[in-house]
């Protein structure tokens, strides 16, 4: 279980990033994690797995993440965070040598999936290759809980949408996927859960189970978690309009 007590984040000469998060995912969930630009997305992520110092608490069944269990979590970052001047066979070997439960046939699966060069440098893959790459490699550790921090933007839809049918029968039943992502269009039939952050906190956590049960959709549980926002664009219009009359 990868639990979040009361996490919070503060960067110097800004509102709170994180203001008491707590969450508690446990394995085999899918797990949708949503919020607009600066909802504190990101931040959560980095703080999951050790990047940025938080207050509060962030513990793996029990035990604070450090050294000894980081190898059960993983990370594909639209940032990127592997080695630009290795091949994608030379992460392999990597891969192998260093983390005990590598699934190498995982790996090669998916790097035939991607149609990705094994022997060419990460820096000149293109964008869509290197974000290919990155989940290649978070998939493929070997870990426990699999972080995702917009590992598509700017890959083609219709591969996308296809990696998210192959993802539902690669994963084991006791693997779980924290995915953060803008299009919830299309991984509304994907994921198991949804998490809602505004302004660094929880708006909304609902499972797929009890949003069918509600009759809901995910963008009609965004709608309405977040159903202040539209109040506030309302109230500015009609002081824009008040203004123009004057």
């Amino acid at each position: 279980m990868l639990e979040l007590n009361h996490v919070r984040k503060s960067y110097l000469g800004s509102c709170p990033a994180l203001n008491g998060v707590s969450l508690s995912i446990g394995p085999g969930e899918i797990v949708g994690l949503f919020g607009a630009n600066g909802a504190g997305k990101t931040t959560l992520l980095k703080c999951v797995l050790g990047l940025l110092k938080y207050e509060g608490s962030i513990t793996l069944d029990g035990e604070a993440v450090t050294h000894r269990n980081i190898a059960r979590l993983s990370f594909a970052t639209c940032e990127h965070s592997f080695f630009p001047g290795l091949t994608p066979a030379a992460h392999r070997d990597f891969y192998r040598e260093h983390f005990p439960t590598f699934r190498e046939r995982r790996f090669d699966a998916l790097i035939d999936f991607f149609a990705l060069p094994l022997h060419r440098r990460a820096r000149g893959l293109s964008t869509g290759q290197k974000n290919q790459l990155e989940v290649t490699l978070a998939l493929s550790q070997g870990a426990d809980y699999i972080l995702m921090d917009e590992p598509f933007a700017g890959n083609d839809v219709f591969n996308r949408e296809d990696f998210y049918k192959l993802l539902l029968g690669l994963l084991e039943p006791e693997e779980t996927l924290f995915l953060s992502t803008h299009l919830l269009e299309e991984v509304r039939h994907f994921i198991s859960r949804a998490v809602l952050l505004d302004k660094g906190a929880v708006a909304g956590d609902m499972t797929a189970a009890a949003l069918e049960e509600q009759g809901l959709n995910l963008m009609d549980f965004v709608k309405t978690s977040l159903h202040y926002r539209e109040d506030r664009v309302l109230n500015t219009l009609e002081q824009l309009d008040d203004g123009e009359e004057e």
